[in-house]
């Protein structure tokens, strides 16, 4: 029968100690899909997007408020709101997600009836990267937001944004990685591009909304949040539940044409200028939701209809493969299976 010595059991709890904490602590909060096809061409139509050399990971589904609310609870239980991660517009608008209770017993944020797993919006560029940081950090409330993934110094909420760190296992996407991530065919390295997220070339068909904000289409065909037809909530046209508005990217990502539009690191931007790709559910046409839809924006700037998901790389910085967290109760059950047969075989 197979069993675990104690050099093997030992060798697995080091390679466990070398794993960013981020990617355990938050294994049940964020759904991860791999990019491959590394080293693949870039479009042509538009020219020059989504060549990436190495496979990396990008979040399922767009940050949600729940996912915001944890952070925020975590990193501001006072309320004092530092560096502005908190826009008051969550709680008084309609479309926002997340209210200041003033409650000063660790639950400071809560989200809203029925927002919980929508988008969160009204997020800078600036909020996305002290997540980032947080979550590289290991996100629990003395998780560093301003080093990590970036250096932001003195606070800063607008201006010249940095670059991503040497080693950062959260950031925000080039707009490479997220170009590719939404409207590449994938299985090879030069088989071409999608006009739209959905995997198709023709636009999508608007989605409406239930009454509680799920999408219409549920996650298969060629559907998508914008143009205002998802009205809910008493809102002409509205964020809807993640992974609710027609099928994903051939890779697995929801939502990547509209619900809300997201930040990236802009390809040539120079300056104080961000990108913003995706489209939202607001009234546009679906060219902002095509592989041209391409968005300078200032880093700053926080709207009803702006969000966010963040990239990882398959690897941590320390060579050794970072869990997946659909792997990782496997993971556990393993070690803990291998303590139990050494105790038996003793």
């Amino acid at each position: 029968m197979p069993y675990f010595s104690v050099k093997s059991f030992s060798l697995w709890l080091a390679a466990l100690a070398c794993l960013p904490l981020g990617s355990i602590a938050n294994a049940e909060a964020i759904q991860w899909v791999t990019v491959g096809d590394p080293g693949n061409t870039a479009d042509t139509a538009p020219a020059g997007f989504g060549a990436v050399a190495t496979s990396f990971r990008i979040m399922k589904f767009e940050f949600t408020n729940q996912q915001y609310t944890d952070f925020l609870n975590s990193v501001d239980s006072s309320g004092t709101n530092p560096y502005s991660v908190y826009n008051t517009s969550m709680g008084s608008n309609a479309r926002g997600g997340i209210t200041n209770t003033g409650s000063t017993n660790g639950s400071r944020y809560a989200v809203k009836t029925d927002m919980g797993d929508k988008p969160v919006n009204y997020v800078s560029w600036f909020d996305a990267a002290r997540v980032a940081n947080w979550l590289m950090n290991g996100a629990t409330s003395s998780s560093d937001t301003e080093t990590g993934a970036y250096t932001l110094v003195g606070g800063q909420t607008s201006g010249i944004t940095p670059a991503v760190n040497s080693g950062a296992t959260f950031s925000v996407p080039t707009e490479d990685q997220w170009y590719k991530a939404a409207y590449y065919k994938g299985g090879g390295t030069s088989v071409g591009y999608w006009n739209y997220a959905t995997q198709n070339d023709s636009a999508p068909t608007a989605v409406a909304a239930g009454e509680t904000g799920i999408g219409s289409a549920g996650s298969t065909g060629n559907f998508a949040n914008y143009n205002s037809n998802a009205d809910w909530k008493g809102q002409d046209g509205n964020v809807t539940t993640v992974g609710t508005n027609g099928g994903p990217s051939f890779y697995g990502a929801f939502d990547m044409s509209g619900n809300v539009y997201e930040w990236n690191d802009l390809t040539g931007a120079s300056g104080s200028s961000r990108g913003l790709r995706g489209g939202g559910f607001a009234p546009i046409s679906a060219f902002d939701l095509s592989s041209s839809g391409s968005i300078s924006y200032d880093p700053s700037g926080e709207d009803s209809v702006i969000g966010f998901r963040l990239a990882s790389p398959v690897s941590g910085p320390s060579g050794v493969p970072e869990i997946d967290p659909s792997g990782l109760s496997a993971v556990l059950g393993l070690l803990f299976g291998g303590l139990g047969l050494l105790e038996r075989r003793r």
